[in-house]
């Protein structure tokens, strides 16, 4: 006799979002006619896929069913990389995220301080000056308008660039490299850069409670965002404790795979953890490294100068027919780690059987991590994984195919690859237009994953950026932009046997959407989340709301 099932998601349009080339079904690599209508669970595990008809012989006296009304059903979106912390830091302190301006971010710098009067420091997140009209990254003089007494932190989108009131500049002075302090005139501007954003972050650290409390908030944005799976870039964090006691507590409602900083590669040494390890919700991903900084705090690592070099101390934009002669190595980007460092690094990590998760934005940055993993002995089955890999060449997107290296990318980024965009004042329009070049590294055969960087968490956003991106290099279909983001996040992770797709035997991870991506191609941000499944359990459900 049939086990019954647990649930039974019914009158759907499910989109199991296998590769054609595995299920030999005979379906085209874009195609938007859905595979099945109904989806069984049991124990959290796929037990049955197919028509309702096909499956309700698998109903119970107390199996509950679901009726899915015509929507469409996509296995969950696994974010390959994100900071959970930072996404609830949104949520609990200031978002600054779509400010409009300058002083848009005062007023909320400055609501937030009536709000906690206790607090000691007022924090925002997530300030993105690229589209202000007076596009400029805030100063100490914006800040000191929100409090002249207490200290005033606001983070750029980026995390490589911070902004600091008076009273903050003179709390850390001590602490802060002079190389990664912006001056003018001789005197701090507040806007620090790379290693002293270290020093901000040390001392807004959260205790265990405050953790918690954050992890929390962010994790209910994710799942109502349809994220069933998140790959966590945690460091200096009570994070992987909150995440294993919520699990130990059955509270977790969403797998965490943690990459731990290279800063912790001792402690991970030491206690004998080792990729892969954990229980059903928690795992051991990679050893999380850096080359480079970023585009928009002008550090990501350039073979040729930024386009606006010269904005960097306050003269007329440049252009990329800069004057050799002016030209400064910081008009090139700068390394966050040596390639010495990162070689010993990575000859370490994947010694001690460890994935390794190396940052690399600029195509200098990328050279380097990519020569340090190619010449290892078995890069492909270690999985190591490029972050961002922006402005990679063909020679290095080839190479990294070849290694099997993961390119783990953020399609969202896109959002500054228009013309007249941030990518184009600092980068120039040739550049601009072969950064995160998603079809040519999914042509080139190099496997794709797809996380946010929580800029912003939300994988709907970065499929529509992906489906619309300005040119036919960056572009992927409404299918390939949707399997980046579920079995590509579940192959960066070794999770490809049970998550990622829709089928018998894997786990029950799903996201029902209202309205169907391939039907609103050019509008897929628009589209809401309806529901949100995790391990067979309805972890969101917009009627609930």
């Amino acid at each position: 006799m049939t086990e019954a099932a647990d649930r039974l998601f019914v009158g759907g349009e499910v989109y199991t979002l296998a590769d054609p080339d595995e299920t030999n079904d005979g379906h085209s690599d874009d195609d938007s006619a859905p595979d099945a209508e109904a989806i069984a669970v049991r124990d959290g595990e796929i037990v049955g896929i197919g028509k309702t008809n096909d499956i309700e012989f698998l109903a119970g006296v107390e199996t509950e069913v679901i009726d899915c009304d015509g929507e469409v059903v996509l296995p969950g979106f696994v974010d390959a990389h994100t900071h959970v912390e930072t996404l609830g830091r949104y949520e609990v302190h200031a978002d600054l995220a779509d400010a409009g301006s300058a002083g848009e971010c005062v007023d909320r710098l400055e609501a937030q301080a009536d709000a906690e009067p206790d607090r000691e420091w007022i924090l925002g997140f997530g300030y993105d000056e690229s589209d202000w009209d007076d596009a400029h990254h805030l100063t100490r003089t914006d800040l000191d308008r929100v409090s002249d007494d207490r200290p005033v932190v606001a983070v750029r989108v980026d995390m490589h660039t911070a902004s600091l009131n008076s009273v903050a500049l003179e709390r850390l002075r001590e602490e802060l490299p002079e190389e990664d302090v912006e001056t003018a005139d001789g005197e701090p501007t507040g806007v620090v850069v790379e290693r002293a954003t270290d020093a901000v972050w040390d001392v807004v650290e959260p205790d265990l409670e405050e953790t918690r409390e954050l992890l929390e908030a962010a994790i209910e944005y994710a799942t109502a965002r349809g994220v069933t799976g998140v790959h966590d870039m945690v460091r200096d964090s009570h994070a992987p404790r909150v995440y294993r006691d919520l699990a130990a507590d059955g509270d977790l409602p969403i797998r965490v795979r943690l990459n731990y900083w290279s800063d912790h590669l001792e402690s991970v040494l030491e206690t004998g953890l080792v990729t892969n390890a954990g229980s059903e919700f928690v795992r051991v991903g990679a050893i999380k490294t850096f080359t480079d900084g970023s585009i928009g705090a002008r550090t990501a690592k350039v073979s040729e100068p930024y386009a606006d070099a010269a904005d960097r101390d306050g003269t007329e934009d440049g252009d990329e027919s800069r004057d050799a002669d002016t030209e400064t190595a910081a008009d090139r980007g700068q390394w966050v780690v040596e390639p010495e460092e990162l070689r010993s690094l990575v000859d370490r990590v994947d010694d001690a059987g460890l994935q390794l998760s190396i940052h690399a934005i600029g195509d200098e940055a990328i050279e380097e991590a990519v020569h340090a993993l190619e010449s290892i002995a078995d890069p492909e089955g270690a999985r190591h994984r490029i972050e961002h890999a922006e402005l990679a060449t063909d020679d290095q997107i080839d190479r990294m195919a070849a290694a099997g290296l993961v390119a783990s990318m953020q399609p969202n980024f896109h959002r500054w690859a228009d013309e007249g965009g941030l990518y184009d004042r600092r980068l120039g329009a040739e550049r601009r237009t072969r950064s995160n070049r998603l079809r040519d590294v999914l042509e080139a055969g190099v496997p794709l994953a797809f996380g946010s960087d929580c800029m912003p968490l939300d994988p709907l956003l970065g499929v529509h950026h992906a489906v619309t991106a300005p040119t036919d290099a960056q572009r992927l279909t409404v299918t390939e932009a949707l399997r980046a983001y579920t079995a590509g996040g579940a192959y960066a992770g070794f999770d490809e046997d049970r998550l990622g797709t829709l089928a018998v035997g894997k786990r029950a991870d799903l996201v029902v959407l209202e309205e169907s991506p391939w039907e609103r191609s050019n509008r897929i941000d628009e589209i809401d989340v309806a529901m949100t499944v995790v391990n067979g359990d309805v972890v969101f459900d917009s009627c609930d709301g």
